[in-house]
């Protein structure tokens, strides 16, 4: 009868020296592997949290409740617009018109209130139906002119921005103004509109921290678990064959365009709620950061692709490093230069460690 015998490890080892040394090299290389693809989905994260230690160490305000929220509402506007580029984004677009959008939206509200008397209802639909009469304007440039979307938006954005100027001849707009045609501006912002941007709940949470979050969850359901989401998702990866699979994809590219203005005028309708006036050089000056924390959001939790959670995170990093560099005094004409260089550095690491991690797959 024959037995079986087991050969210790010890043996095979001996026996067997250069299979099990390339057990050992494919063992460490599976560990590397999993380290590069873990920094990949954490980098920008590991990024902002080295940010805030950073700062919280050298000024220990920093980390203030109220500070802490006095970021967040900083850039609940820069995160809105966001919001709406990530989604023109996701469907092969890219809607450069979002600062012009909101800045037309709260010389919008501040006419309805400031001229015509009305009240907080009225203006806020008047910025909304501004808002998505640019994001259908958009969308007829660009499914039915044919005119690519950087070019179409960029065209909406110099037209509103020239728009906004004729009714009151270039100025901004506030109690007491005179208009071109020499009569006075005697109305003034309603108190429930100015809660709009100034109201802090439980007197701590802001207002826009609060649509911030609640449009986040919302963005993030409808893009990510519903058939909207996906169809958009899949128009931006390959227009054709979404179309071929039966996608109505010019009626999605529209919605996708209409949705970025609805949500970019609600952030002129904060922006006038919190400032109380219509200015005349407000929100132009976001669309930067706007892309900026739209685009940052691809290497977010290794997503490589827009996201409405990757966006809100970028918008964050930088606001935390805005209001770090104030905190440290650093001067205004270097921050720019700074949130650059931290910008690029954390995108290239992120991204050259997905590569890497790509090739050894």
């Amino acid at each position: 009868m024959k037995t079986s015998t087991s050969i210790p490890p010890e043996v095979v080892s001996e026996t067997h020296p250069v299979e099990h040394e390339r057990s050992v090299r494919r063992g460490r290389l599976r560990g590397l592997h999993g380290l590069r693809a873990h920094l990949e989905r954490t980098g920008m994260l590991l990024v902002l949290a080295l940010l805030v230690i950073v700062f919280a160490v050298n000024q220990p305000a920093f980390l203030n409740i109220d500070n802490l929220f006095s970021i967040l509402q900083a850039v609940s506007i820069v995160a809105l617009l966001g919001i709406g580029v990530t989604v023109t984004l996701a469907a092969g677009g890219f809607d450069l018109s979002v600062g012009s959008v909101a800045a037309s939206a709260q010389m919008a509200a501040s006419y309805v209130l400031i001229v015509w008397h009305g009240n907080a209802f009225e203006a806020v639909v008047a910025c909304l139906v501004l808002g998505i009469a640019a994001g259908l304007f958009n969308g007829f440039l660009i499914t039915r002119l044919r005119v690519p979307d950087q070019l179409a938006t960029l065209g909406t954005l110099f037209l509103l921005a020239g728009l906004q100027l004729i009714p009151t001849g270039g100025r901004s707009l506030a109690t007491g103004t005179i208009l071109p045609d020499g009569t006075e501006t005697t109305g003034t912002f309603p108190d429930a509109f100015l809660a709009l941007g100034r109201l802090r709940l439980f007197d701590v949470v802001p207002l826009p921290v609060v649509v911030l979050a609640v449009l986040t969850v919302v963005a993030c359901i409808v893009m990510e678990t519903t058939r909207w989401g996906r169809v958009i998702y899949a128009i931006g990866g390959n227009e054709t064959a979404a179309r071929l699979a039966g996608a109505p994809t010019a009626r999605y590219r529209i919605a996708a365009y209409v949705a970025s203005g609805a949500i970019a005028s609600l952030g002129g309708v904060l922006i006038a709620a919190r400032v109380g006036r219509g200015d005349v050089s407000a929100g132009h000056s976001m669309l930067l950061d706007a892309v900026a924390a739209a685009l940052v959001g691809y290497a977010v939790w290794g997503a490589k692709r827009p996201n409405v959670f990757g966006t809100v995170v970028g918008a964050v990093f930088v606001g935390v490093l805005l209001n770090g560099l104030t905190m440290l005094n650093a001067p205004y004409y270097m921050q720019d230069f700074i949130k650059g260089v931290l910008l690029v550095g954390a995108l290239a690491f992120t991204f050259s460690v997905g590569r890497a991690a790509d090739r050894h797959a």
